[in-house]
């Protein structure tokens, strides 16, 4: 699948994660805070993502083919390192929002800004970091 191809799938994908977002944030934020929802909301998006990009975005690369448990954590695990760029940039985008803003829809605002700026950071870091890696490979040409 060519670099733009998989920008449009990583890009698709990460609208769905952004639905998974949201809706985490506003169920958890009543008991856990606007900030500590959205931690525990990012997780669990970046792990729907996780599961999303590995069978669609880059699903003709060796990422569907680990097999056994350890390999598929290691493989989680490395993904989740790899988006902590965009995760603290997503964080932070989001965080400037809720602190500036007194919109009711600030969360779900600075959800989508701070996914926004965090998008590109993320698929760079999931196509080359975990490429060189050997957890991905480049499909051939």
């Amino acid at each position: 699948m060519s670099a733009r191809k998989q920008f449009l799938v990583f890009g698709a994908v990460g609208t769905l994660g952004f639905i998974i977002d949201s809706a985490v944030l506003y169920a958890s934020a009543e008991w856990m805070g606007w900030y500590g929802a959205r931690a525990l909301s990012f997780v669990t998006a970046t792990t729907a993502n996780w599961h999303l990009n590995r069978h669609f975005t880059f699903r003709s690369a060796s990422a569907t083919k680990i097999k056994g448990f350890q390999g598929l954590m290691r493989q989680y695990f490395s993904y989740l390192a790899s988006m902590g760029g965009g995760a603290l940039l997503n964080y932070a985008v989001y965080a400037a929002i809720i602190d500036m803003s007194t919109h009711p829809l600030a969360p779900l605002m600075g959800v989508a800004a701070g996914s926004i700026a965090g998008l590109m950071v993320n698929f760079f870091s999931a196509r080359y970091l975990l490429l060189r890696r050997g957890q991905i490979q480049r499909p051939p040409l």
